[in-house]
């Protein structure tokens, strides 16, 4: 029996990498992780090599059926340079200290995008459509539009084990959000990035392209995209202090910019302080305050101080392996 492996890395392109793939099959394959042969690719072709000394390789991180094909998977890889060592471009190598400890919730934003019209399905041609107020967790074709394409992408990911915990309509037409939780850094960045892959080659089914791009219409008076990043720790979920949260909220205040560098690209355009945002060079944090820098839910303070924050300023084009490393860098700095 033969089998169908994709190996999906992230590229070289700045300031935001794309998605890359590329198939392998392989004869009597157990399904297994441990048995998903290292490969190479020619990284001249992706910005993360030269011509003359053009191999990369691809190492093998995570594995998942890959639901709606007969005997095939999906392989999450990270790139190393030819000697094993990390390529700069691997963002998932800068998680220095991972374990179950830390727990994630990445809240992932984006817009379909209609390769024809080269706008979010039920945008008029030449011109806008209703403001923005009706298409949150809407239904209906007057509202709610690609939902197919939405709700085959959940089905997908379900299928294939990823743990995708919802999806909604968002305020914007076209736009869209599905969450994913997992246990470990490392993990839920895999998680995300294997079900952004997925959505976009469901999104190919339909004509549509994925937009991540934080702020796509500036000149509208709309909310931009982001991946809202929820944390915690034990600490988080244990103490039952106050103390504990306002000293994690406080160090993130001191670092600014090391979560900003990872928060993606052309986040200026949307951390303005409008459209519940903080603007990008201050910091705040508040109970249910989605116009804050961090948000304290208020699930988190009637539990007894315990529970998670949520860290709203991650834009929707970001690394989630990125933005955990950093998370998980401020919060230890807090609580050590």
């Amino acid at each position: 029996m033969k089998s169908k492996l994709e190996y999906i890395w992230l590229d070289g392109f700045e300031p935001t990498q794309s998605l890359r793939s590329k198939t392998q099959v392989l004869s009597n394959f157990s399904g297994e992780l441990k048995d998903c042969p290292m490969w190479s690719f020619d990284g001249s072709s992706t910005q993360q090599a030269t011509g003359d000394s053009s191999d990369c390789l691809l190492k093998p991180v995570a594995i998942i059926p890959d639901e709606g094909r007969d005997d095939a998977f999906l392989v999450m890889t990270e790139v190393l340079n030819a000697d094993g060592s990390p390529h700069a471009t691997n963002g998932r190598a800068t998680i220095d200290d991972d374990d179950d400890d830390f727990w994630f919730g990445f809240e992932q934003e984006y817009y379909l995008w209609d390769t024809k019209t080269n706008l979010p399905p039920g945008f008029p041609a030449g011109g806008y459509p209703a403001p923005q107020g009706p298409y949150y967790c809407s239904v209906g074709a007057q509202n709610a539009h690609g939902r197919n394409c939405v709700e085959d992408h959940l089905d997908l990911c379900l299928a294939s084990g990823l743990n995708v915990e919802g999806i909604n309509a968002e305020v914007g037409a076209g736009q869209w959000e599905f969450q994913v939780f997992a246990k470990g850094a490392k993990k839920a960045g895999d998680e995300t990035w294997l079900a952004r892959y997925i959505l976009e080659r469901t999104g190919e089914d339909y004509g549509y392209a994925i937009n991540y791009h934080p702020k796509p219409f500036g000149e509208l008076d709309w909310n931009g995209s982001g991946m809202h990043a929820n944390f915690s720790n034990g600490p988080m979920r244990e103490s039952g202090k106050e103390e504990t949260f306002t000293k994690i909220c406080e160090e993130f205040g001191k670092n600014i910019e090391r979560h900003i560098s990872v928060y993606g690209a052309d986040n200026h355009k949307r951390l303005t302080g409008l459209h519940e945002t903080q603007s990008i060079d201050k910091f705040s944090y508040g109970v249910s305050d989605r116009g804050a820098s961090i948000r304290i839910p208020v699930g988190t303070v009637t539990d007894g101080w315990k529970g998670r924050l949520e860290d709203r300023r991650t834009a929707s084009n970001a690394d989630p392996y990125k933005v955990a490393a950093a998370i998980i860098k401020t919060t230890k700095e807090a609580l050590k």
